[in-house]
């Protein structure tokens, strides 16, 4: 049997979805195909007529054979072979299997070996996820911040407090897979055929903690709390790693650190890894009233519960220069995702609801350094000082940014940064002038698509610098990193992928190219 996608099935928002399953029925019958088992396979919203906006569907059935002019007819495709287990390999495992990170790539590899009786160990820096967000709430309410649990490091990776959004720009048939798995440990259904799904991060935390039962129900072990210092290594293959609770034997290594892992970045360097500065982004966390943004996009259908709060997505590119918007979150929070002391990052979270009274989002520009780690770095530090110290993040209105000028910041609009501990600075300061140019052309560019976006009374927060890893560990296409032959360098840490979705499948390959390889010890 093979999987057939019907696609452009256009009907307005309020229609009931099993009419797109009605047109799919029409269309394989008037090509001919015979269709088994039809549904939605995916849903997105086209606003661009305020008076007539649609959902646009895409059915997905089952047939036994198609063929190319029938598929034309129809308006179909066939889908790709969907992912499937790996072969257990042959070579003999020196060791335990050892998953470092537990963010989406070292959360789904850690799955699959444990789920194909590999007896993975993980190391975490932070803590789980019920302990890791007690100490984000008390980092928010007291500026006290542990610097190895905190937004960026704990069980589940810095997606965990970043709204959950899955949309990702690789077309890889592990995507479907992942969005399976991540259902079946408690992640609304609609994910499955939202064009922009997202999870949430009130419900994030309870898959996360899900799926860590599951690898250690299958005899894997998570220690937490436990940060990686070395990896001991001879001719080129890896026989232990040092953590600061002692050393532990080790068989093959998935590294899936996380893109703010600086530490072990540069103890990496140190040792003769190949790592690679690569380009990166910063910038400002915008953010706008909720019901502005809806009422942009949806018009007089703007509230509408089957709609739900809007998000948006800009890009400019000017020569090799590009601004764009990332990661936005309607209807979230700015929040406060320093993992270094004295120093200021923002980033975005939104809840399942997507229901606070501001929605948000990064603006960013790209940047390229020879020295990427201490480029963000030096920008955290001054974000601290032009916040006045405290973890207080400079704050500006859109309108004096543009001026540059120092004014009073709006108050019908209310910063939601640490519940709103920020202090007025000209973030044209805290940036050089080609970022600055860059910002202030991609906030009047998208305010022609978004009309309010460059409202003067819009808020800036600074600094977004943590939109991707600066540096890729460099790795064959066996998946190893250069000069070992049992590391495996992956997910969004290791420079090989930009978001939760890409990372998981990220850690799917690397923990298949291991299975195919060995065998179980």
């Amino acid at each position: 049997m093979k999987t057939i996608v019907f696609k452009n099935i256009r009907l307005p928002y309020t229609h009931p979805c099993d009419e797109a399953v009605d047109i799919a029925l029409k269309r394989a019958g008037n090509a001919g195909i015979k269709i088994y088992d039809p549904y939605i396979y995916k849903r997105s919203i086209d606003s661009r007529h305020k008076d007539d906006i649609l959902f646009v569907y895409s059915v997905a059935a089952t047939c036994e054979r198609v063929s190319d002019k029938q598929l034309k007819k129809a308006d179909a495709s066939l889908e790709k072979q969907g992912w499937s287990t790996p072969t257990e390999g042959k070579e003999e495992l020196l060791g335990r299997v050892i998953v470092c990170g537990f963010g989406p790539a070292g959360m789904f590899a850690a799955l699959l070996l444990a789920e194909q009786g590999y007896r993975p160990i993980v190391l975490e820096r932070g803590s789980d996820v019920k302990t890791r967000a007690q100490k984000v709430d008390t980092f928010m309410k007291t500026g006290v911040l542990d610097t190895n649990c905190n937004i960026q490091f704990g069980a589940g990776g810095a997606g965990t407090f970043s709204d959950g959004k899955l949309v990702t720009r690789i077309s890889d048939p592990a995507c479907r897979y992942v969005f399976e798995r991540l259902v079946e440990f408690g992640a609304p259904k609609e994910i499955m055929y939202d064009a922009k799904p997202h999870v949430g991060t009130d419900k994030l935390l309870g898959i996360v903690d899900a799926i860590s039962e599951r690898v250690v129900s299958l005899g894997g072990e998570i220690y937490y709390d436990t940060t990686l210092k070395g990896i001991n290594r001879a001719n080129g293959h890896i026989t232990s790693v040092t953590t600061d609770k002692g050393e532990i034997g080790c068989g093959a290594l998935i590294l899936a650190v996380g893109n703010s892992s600086r530490d072990t970045f540069r103890y990496l360097m140190g040792d003769n890894y190949i790592v690679e500065p690569k380009p990166f982004s910063v910038g400002v966390r915008i953010e706008h009233l909720r019901e502005d943004i809806d009422r942009a996009m949806y018009g007089s259908h703007a509230g509408d519960p089957i709609l739900g709060a809007a998000p948006y997505a800009f890009s400019k590119r000017v020569g090799e220069d590009a601004v764009y918007t990332f990661c936005m979150c309607p209807g979230g929070e700015v929040v406060a995702a320093a993992s270094e002391e004295n120093t200021v990052v923002t980033n975005g979270m939104s809840r399942y609801a997507r229901d606070n009274i501001n929605s948000n989002a990064a603006v960013v520009v790209s940047v390229r350094s020879d020295d990427p780690i201490a480029y963000q770095e030096a920008l955290e530090r001054r974000g601290f000082m032009a916040g006045g110290g405290e973890y207080y993040a400079p704050c500006q209105s859109v309108g004096d940014f543009l001026d540059k000028k120092t004014g009073k910041l709006p108050t019908h609009i209310k910063p939601t940064y640490m519940g709103g501990k920020v202090r007025e600075y000209d973030l044209n300061g805290l940036f050089e002038d080609r970022i600055c140019d860059m910002l202030k052309l991609g906030i009047t560019a998208f305010d022609r698509s978004l009309p309010g976006f460059a409202s003067r009374d819009a808020l800036l927060t600074g600094p977004e610098t943590r939109t991707s890893a600066p540096v890729r560990i460099t790795r064959n296409e066996e998946y190893l990193a250069l000069g070992t032959d049992n590391l495996y360098p992956s997910g969004e840490g290791a420079g090989y992928a930009g978001g939760i979705t890409s990372a998981a499948v990220d850690g799917l390959r690397c923990a298949s190219a291991l299975i195919s390889r060995y065998k179980r010890n």
